[in-house]
């Protein structure tokens, strides 16, 4: 057991206006399983590459440690082969023997290692990666979003695997694998990082706790500075009217007064200013104590949501519905049955491969947009309410380049509202004249999630949105769908988020 010690890093990168990290020092444990939390784009990944020796930086990292990487990067000739030849590659001092013993702990069989990679599911693939990781030995983990795009099985597998390990920091936002998987958690907050005993939850609690004495403090420090600062007008208006009554009086009224009064007078303003900068240095010490109090409280703004209403009630019908791929042994779909109704919120769950992403498609296609499916047969009802409106949210962001108002200009939408519902969901104004080729994976699924919900529609259609997207904007979300209720089909492999928004789950 040893440390990992950072001191004073600061990192920016070229061309950027901004630190990603300025003059962070922390430490953590290497028999940690400490879990990465943080915003979209707040530095998480490159947190990781820093540890990788990618880039350079300002400041010291020191550790007595090896790091190892996931996802380990497979070039495209590698794919074509078995991870049986090419492991020894990504990770010169793993045995195959090892990699075996660790996918026996996935619940996996060797086989796996001898098929061509490129055949293999995105969970075979993950689990191979991840056993490749942990053979051997004295390496260090960093494991950066091992669940997404696996199915509920393969992310209970991993869920399980990771819980029975030591030693590594893990990236994810899924709230319950970090509950399950982790016993210290490494955040990024706004303006500072913390390093943390407890799981996610531990952490939430917490986090919430803090934020709620930091906003009563500040609330309290507001009015005490407001009570200071009236006093103090207050005394200082009165010692100026008194130093105005120095000089001139009327010996009618005033006639007890004569010229050593002046001396008397003097002394009793300059009492009073005294108190007056007693009162500034009382304002300025509060002032003090409430600077930086809200620094890292997370502000989450309520989304809104405009959908439209269909004259029908029922929007999509499956009966007795079957569907195969030409040149498939079996189909994909057989005798599915099922209703989407006005203000169904409808999960479609299943492992990889049940057809999830097929059905949605062959449901676009029915409404007139555009899908890409191959050749297939078909057979029983599969139809779409005439005039139906659907918003669409792919899985794939890769399409996603130019400036976010080139796409706003492309999609029709209305400048102000989507540049100000990206702010919302946390994206920096600094980000919307960049190339969105050059976002990370959640800045560019934030992107997709707010053309959506500013596209007024009848159904939402969303296949795993969530892939990337920060816990807090998973949550605001969440409160969207719940508040708004409009009708969605949606694939979503986040078991907390599931359960908080859809009122139906298919099985495929």
């Amino acid at each position: 057991m040893s440390q990992i010690s950072v001191n004073d890093l600061t990192f920016y990168y070229e061309g950027s206006f901004d630190n990603i990290f300025e003059n962070v020092s922390f430490s953590i444990d290497t028999n940690w399983k400490l879990g990465f939390i943080g915003r979209n784009g707040k530095g998480k990944t490159t947190f990781l590459n820093i540890l990788m020796g990618k880039y350079p930086f300002r400041g010291s990292v020191s550790a007595s440690v090896r790091f190892g990487y996931f996802p380990y990067s497979v070039s495209d000739e590698d794919m074509k082969l078995p991870a049986s030849e090419f492991l020894a590659d990504i990770k010169p001092d793993c045995e195959e023997w090892q990699v075996i013993c660790e996918l026996a702990q996935l619940n996996e069989n060797a086989e796996l290692l001898y098929r061509p990679f490129h055949t293999l599911s995105h969970g075979e693939r993950t689990k191979i990666l991840l056993a490749i990781l942990f053979a051997g030995e004295n390496d260090f983990l960093l494991i950066d979003e091992p669940t997404n795009h696996l199915d509920s099985a393969a992310r209970e597998t991993v869920k399980a695997y990771l819980a029975s390990k030591n030693g590594f920091i893990l990236v994810s936002h899924d709230r319950d694998l970090l509950d399950s998987c982790i016993d210290h958690v490494l955040v990024l907050n706004r303006k500072s990082i913390d390093v943390q005993n407890g799981n996610f939850s531990d952490w939430w609690e917490n986090k919430q706790r803090r934020d709620k004495f930091a906003a009563a403090e500040n609330e309290k420090h507001k009015k005490e500075i407001k009570k200071l600062r009236q006093a103090a007008k207050r005394t200082a208006d009165w010692a100026d009217k008194n130093e105005r009554s120095k000089i001139g009086f009327d010996p009618i009224k005033e006639h007890d007064r004569c010229i050593s009064t002046r001396s008397f007078i003097g002394a009793k303003t300059k009492k009073m200013q005294s108190r007056v900068k007693q009162m500034e240095n009382r304002i300025a010490h509060e002032i003090e104590e409430k600077e930086g109090l809200l620094n890292d409280i997370e502000r989450v703004s309520e989304l809104k949501l405009s959908p439209l209403v269909h004259h029908k009630n029922i929007l999509v019908n499956i009966r007795d519905y079957s569907f195969t791929y030409c040149g498939a042994e079996k189909p994909v779909l057989d005798g599915l049955t099922f209703n989407v109704e006005r203000g169904d919120r409808i999960a479609l769950h299943g492992h990889n491969g049940c057809g999830k992403s097929t059905l949605i498609k062959r449901i676009l296609q029915k409404a007139g947009m555009s899908a890409e499916l191959g050749g297939f047969s078909e057979s029983g009802i599969c139809e779409t309410a005439s005039g139906l409106v659907i918003s669409y949210i792919c899985q794939d962001t890769s399409f996603l380049h130019g400036s976010v108002w080139e796409l706003c200009e492309k999609m029709g939408l209305d400048r102000s509202a989507f540049g100000a519902l990206l702010r919302q969901l946390d994206l920096e104004r600094v980000q919307f004249t960049k190339d969105m080729s050059d976002f990370s994976e959640g800045q560019k699924k934030k992107v997709l999630i707010a053309s959506s919900l500013l596209t007024p529609a009848h159904l939402y259609i969303w296949d795993e949105p969530l892939n990337y997207i920060d816990v807090f904007s998973r949550m605001q979300i969440e409160r969207l769908l719940k508040e708004y209720e409009p009708t969605m089909i949606f694939v979503e492999h986040d078991v907390r988020f599931r359960e908080e928004t859809a009122n139906k789950i298919i099985e495929l």
